[in-house]
């Protein structure tokens, strides 16, 4: 059954969304036919602020306990993120364990193609060039090689969270994983899927050659009370109580270059996780004795705490403050019903923000090698 809490986390993301991405997002779109490296850094730092609101929401509002293990992060580093997907929400989720060890800001994530039409979520996703993926190789390389070069090319850090096992753990998506195993002479796992290597040897190798990656960082979840499977759980009121993260840095340097090497390296990693989280599940409920990271995060708990009270203050008040100006103001709404045909147009002849951005990049790069090879003839 529905529940107010449920209805109350969903509505404060979306009304965020919806409004940051119009009245926050909007006036920076120009910004990426004059400079779209600027254009980036600009509203990937706006994107951020609204990542600390499910944040604060989930710890703050509902009490959720967010544990993280292992390794750690490097602040700023440059990384490719593996995690395995044990629900649909695994991606919010680690915003949790990001805030504390990194900068959200520097987070992309792959998601599924559907994701950008859902209006506010979607547009400030399209913003943030997330990558969004039709979970078909044959279409999705083109679109990755591209996204990945862009990235390399205006020298932008990039943390990018991908799902080797490309969706998450149901009875069913386990029952084809175990078929998959068998006829494979594959170990059936439990606790994991079996994942798929060709996506993450393509971004690994994409990345390294364009001098875009410092590390690999495997991080394991898992919920040791509650599993809240889909966004109709979230809905219903049903928060994870504790969280737990486990992280493992890997430097490039030590990951195999060959793809096929790299393929094995993805798979050995599922074989650990899938006894990490044995241990975890059938013992004591916890990754590691000491309870805590190797590593500590950049930022301490009373900075956390202090973001995530100016978060939830600030995406309350900020929602309410438009809802007035678009009564007090015919200028506001002549706005607002202007962006929201942009953002619907836009997608429906061009595909999306982020392939506008990718024409701009392109176009911009053309004009700089041409002005070069005048100046070199000269």
């Amino acid at each position: 059954m529905v529940s107010w809490r449920g209805i109350y986390f969903v509505l404060t993301l979306f009304l965020g969304s919806f409004f940051g991405s119009i009245f926050m997002l909007g006036p920076f779109l120009p910004l990426m036919f004059i400079s779209p490296a600027w254009y980036r850094w600009i509203t990937d730092s706006i994107v951020a602020t609204w990542l600390t609101l499910p944040v604060a929401l989930l710890e703050m509002v509902f009490g959720a306990k967010v544990v993280v293990t292992g390794d750690g992060f490097v602040p700023g580093e440059r990384s490719v993120i593996i995690m395995n997907h044990r629900t649909r929400m695994d991606w919010m989720f680690l915003w949790n364990c990001l805030l504390r060890y990194s900068y959200l800001r520097l987070e992309k994530i792959c998601l599924k193609s559907s994701l950008k039409s859902i209006p506010g979520f979607g547009w400030a996703m399209q913003v943030a060039a997330f990558i969004f993926i039709q979970r078909k190789w044959e279409d999705d390389k083109s679109h990755f090689e591209k996204m990945l070069d862009y990235f390399c090319d205006i020298r932008e850090p990039l943390q990018l969270l991908i799902f080797p096992e490309g969706t998450d753990l149901t009875a069913n998506t386990k029952a084809r994983s175990n078929e998959f195993a068998e006829k494979n002479g594959l170990q059936k796992y439990e606790y994991v899927l079996h994942p798929r290597t060709t996506g993450f040897t393509f971004v690994v190798e994409r990345l390294r050659e364009g001098d875009n990656l410092d590390a690999i960082h495997d991080i394991t979840v898992a919920y040791p009370q509650n599993i809240p499977q889909t966004e109709k759980h979230l809905l219903n009121g049903n928060f994870p109580k504790e969280i737990h993260f486990h992280v493992q840095r890997y430097p490039i340097e030590t990951i195999p270059i060959s793809k096929e090497e790299l393929q094995l390296w993805c798979r050995k990693r599922w074989e650990e996780k899938e006894e990490r989280l044995r241990h975890f599940y059938e013992g004591g409920k916890c990754f590691s004795a000491r309870g805590q990271s190797i590593i500590p995060p950049c930022k301490s708990e009373l900075r956390v705490l202090a973001v995530k009270c100016i978060s939830l203050l600030y995406w309350t008040v900020f929602p309410l403050g438009m809802l007035s100006l678009l009564y007090l103001y015919s200028f506001a709404q002549w706005y607002f019903a202007a962006m929201i045909i942009f953002f619907v147009v836009q997608q429906k002849i061009f595909g999306g923000l982020e392939l506008i951005e990718l024409a701009c990049h392109r176009y911009f790069k053309k004009q700089q090698k041409i002005h070069d090879m005048k100046v070199k003839n000269n």
